[in-house]
């Protein structure tokens, strides 16, 4: 039996991007609920699946993922020290991101005006206090974690366990390819599941439309509105103020520097697709050396994913309104937690800002089917959230080459970029 290669000749559906079959699953899907009313919830299980499989991957999704990110920084002495400095601007970059997306979504309320409840759901907890939070970070039994989806504990856990597998060297090595393999078969699985988001999509908004009718869609443009305007404020006030006060840098020649590489990831609306065209804009228009954007730039890739932080506050708060949750300070505080962990598994996955999302949502309580509303403009928000990635990447690679001295401010002050 020959064997043939689907991607040799794609047929129509194959060549259609998956964000347009998404849309095209949410305008059905607002059309059948539209015209068949109560009746369109016989088309919900179709979303039920998609849902059970995208709790499905969570679980060994970020666990791998993450194992994988930390063991790919190989560590000589220098290489540690500016991994630590990496990974701590960028866990603070996304904490920034989700509290200017929470404040954004508080401040012009999106969501508030509709009133809707879902089926299933997360049922919230008592508020746990913050020593409670810290102390539960840690996990008695990692197995247990992984067992039950306790996603905060399994984060701690691949952290602690990537790191290990680095210091050990070699010994680690044969593990290390385990897991590279099994992150790539979950990404592959991704991939599949991702491939069944515009039915599930439609059969969830299908029976959103049919049971509450077509308004509860109007606030879709004001989401967009509010996660575009927090990504703005972040590239301006955080990337740039830390340029300014931490780099003593021009913040205007860091925005020009990094024109190329934005425009791309707002085209392509991908993080890894846009690397070359950063590490360009790192090395000929912002001088940095090529070691310190060789390391960061690829880290920056697997775990900053500030404008999907951004999408995470931003859409969590939304739904929540939408739904009519009051959220505590506590619940914004295990919004900024988790999403700020969890962002580190992100990178490089098809679909995973709706995964991540999906995180961020039981830590509160909400329901995931209210994942739906939103699926079919991700698309949108997805460009935008590309481009706080990209930008965010060049902005730590531009400070730790100035805290390495492996920056040429001659470069970085030239007024005309290459």
């Amino acid at each position: 039996m020959s064997e043939q290669d689907p991607a040799a000749s794609p047929n129509l559906w194959q060549r259609i991007p998956l964000w347009q079959k998404i849309l095209a699953g949410l305008v059905l899907g607002v059309l059948a609920g539209a015209l068949m009313g109560e009746r369109a919830s016989l088309f919900k299980p179709l979303g039920d699946i998609f849902i059970n499989a995208i709790k499905m991957l969570i679980v060994p999704l970020v666990f791998s993922t993450l194992v994988v990110g930390i063991t790919a920084m190989r560590d000589p002495q220098k290489m540690g020290r500016i991994g630590l400095r990496t990974i701590a601007l960028y866990l603070l970059t996304t904490a920034f991101a989700i509290a200017i997306g929470l404040l954004a979504s508080w401040i012009f309320q999106p969501g508030v005006g509709l009133d809707m409840t879902f089926d299933s759901g997360v049922d919230p907890q008592k508020a746990p206090t913050l020593v409670e939070i810290l102390v539960g970070l840690v996990p008695q039994n990692p197995i247990d974690a992984l067992a039950n989806g306790n996603i905060l504990q399994i984060i701690v856990f691949a952290i602690g366990l990537g790191i290990s597998l680095t210091l050990i060297g070699e010994k680690g090595e044969p593990v290390v390819k385990v897991f590279e393999s099994f992150a790539e078969a979950m990404v592959k699985l991704t991939n599949i599941v991702m491939s069944f988001a515009p039915f599930g999509v439609f059969g969830l908004i299908a029976h959103v439309a049919g049971s509450y009718g077509l308004e509860v869609l109007l606030p879709l443009a004001k989401v967009i509105g509010v996660a575009y305007l927090a990504s703005v404020l972040h590239v301006l006030l955080v990337y740039s103020g830390l340029l300014a006060l931490l780099g003593r840098l021009n913040p205007l020649r860091y925005l020009q520097g990094i024109l190329d590489a934005l425009v791309v990831a707002y085209s392509s609306a991908s993080s890894s697709g846009t690397l070359p065209v950063s590490l360009r804009c790192a090395r000929n228009n912002l001088g940095v050396s090529e070691g310190v954007a060789g390391f960061v730039l690829p880290v920056g890739a697997t775990i900053n994913m500030d404008g999907t932080a951004i999408y995470q506050g931003v859409v969590a708060v939304f739904i929540a309104q939408l739904l009519g949750v009051d959220l505590s300070m506590t619940d914004y505080g295990m919004i900024i937690l988790t999403g700020t962990l969890a962002s580190i598994g992100t990178a490089g996955v098809p679909g995973a800002g709706l995964v991540m999302l999906s995180i961020v949502m039981a830590q509160i309580g909400l329901p995931l089917e209210a994942i739906a509303v939103i699926a079919g403009i991700d698309r949108i928000l997805d460009m935008a959230r590309t481009c706080v990635n990209v930008a965010g990447d060049l902005m730590v690679t531009t400070l730790v080459g100035k805290s390495e001295g492996e920056l040429d401010e001659d470069v970085y002050n030239a007024k005309s970029s290459r």
